[in-house]
């Protein structure tokens, strides 16, 4: 799969900024290395075009902004499902690149009570329409942060769920989650009751898209200090996190036929960068950055002498955490991955058992 996120710092209610500066960044975000011509090597700036995407991904409430501090003040900004400006912009972009697109936006929803009487829910959604700029999910936030809870309503995991018709015709299982979601409910579940990264093995999916705001807790300074590099405190808590991919066995089918054929999920954290003013004169709020592209993958050890490994087979394997890329705390522009090249790096984990 060609999976691209798009980092960038919205700002919060300037609508059509944000969007003419997500598609300039889709036109010149991303720095490769050329040929020069005296034959040394130069880099560049291209956009995502060339690419061959199939999937992009934005972050939580990319277009709006996220810090709202009340419903009444995120009002002016709420779409229906698919008929707002968050769906026009994927709808044109998804149409233009050829690929799927995702795009988180604040969404309501409104309906008729039984005594016909209007009523209103909202919630922090996420809207992935096709090639064709057609929608085929809308997922909706559901373990709250607690500013979604000045605003939003709790969604409803099921609908985090969707296969997706790749190029290719594959069908690929996906998940999909918001920010809060990947961690305990309200947090005051057990650390490790694993409630995002269990939904992900019981469906068996082999792609899981999270879009995020996730803060920082750096100060400016410290963060103009990492020079454009990742909030590697960030990056290792989204994947403990996901500690049950790497201890526990995974569910779905591997790469190939065999007992040594290696089983992979591919994962995408799409945050945003940048910060935004805080409410009733609190200090503003920072966003961590550090988008990446990864992969879990697991291979059984040892010689097993039969073609099929039982589910439920205690059989050791080995792990490894791909990284095809990733992004700076306080970057913009284009994260991207082709998860059938080689990674850029490679983590390798302690053995396991099932």
């Amino acid at each position: 799969m060609r999976i691209a996120t798009l980092q960038f710092a919205p700002r919060l209610g300037k609508v059509e900024r944000n969007i003419e500066r997500a598609n300039e960044l889709l036109k010149s975000g991303r720095v490769i290395e050329r040929e020069s011509d005296d034959g040394g090597s130069a880099k560049v700036r291209t956009g995502v075009e060339g690419l061959g995407v199939e999937v992009l991904v934005l972050s939580e409430m990319a277009l709006t902004g996220y810090n709202f501090p009340s419903l009444e003040a995120i009002r002016p900004y709420l779409e229906p499902a698919g008929e707002g400006v968050s769906a026009k912009w994927a709808r044109e972009t998804a149409q233009r690149l050829k690929c799927k697109v995702c795009v988180g936006y604040p969404e309501i929803e409104k309906t008729q009570s039984e005594k016909e009487e209007e009523e209103e829910k909202c919630y922090n959604s996420l809207l992935m329409v096709d090639e064709q700029g057609e929608v085929i999910v809308n997922y909706r936030k559901s373990f709250l942060y607690y500013t979604d809870e000045t605003w939003a309503a709790e969604g409803n995991v099921e609908r985090g769920y969707h296969e997706l018709s790749m190029k290719d015709d594959k069908k690929v299982a996906t998940s999909f989650g918001i920010c809060m979601d990947i961690n305990p409910y309200k947090f005051e579940a057990p650390f490790t009751a694993w409630e995002f990264a269990n939904r992900i093995l019981d469906s068996k999916s082999q792609l899981v898209i999270v879009s995020m705001a996730w803060l920082t807790t750096m100060d400016r300074e410290e963060l103009d200090d990492l020079a454009g590099k990742p909030d590697m405190d960030t990056f290792n808590y989204w994947i403990q996190r996901l500690v049950p991919l790497i201890r526990q066995r995974m569910k779905h089918g591997g790469d190939g036929d065999g007992p040594g054929s290696e089983k992979k999920i591919v994962i995408v954290f799409a945050n945003r960068s940048g910060e935004e003013e805080g409410a009733d004169g609190k200090p503003p709020v920072r966003y961590a950055g550090t988008s990446t592209i990864i992969a879990v993958t697991q291979r059984p050890l040892g010689s097993v002498n039969k073609d099929v490994v039982d589910e439920d087979e205690d059989v050791p394997f080995d792990v490894k955490i791909l990284c095809w890329d990733l992004k700076g705390a306080t970057e913009e522009g284009i994260c991207f991955a082709d998860t059938t090249a080689d990674p850029e790096m490679v983590f390798r984990l302690a053995k396991a058992s099932g």
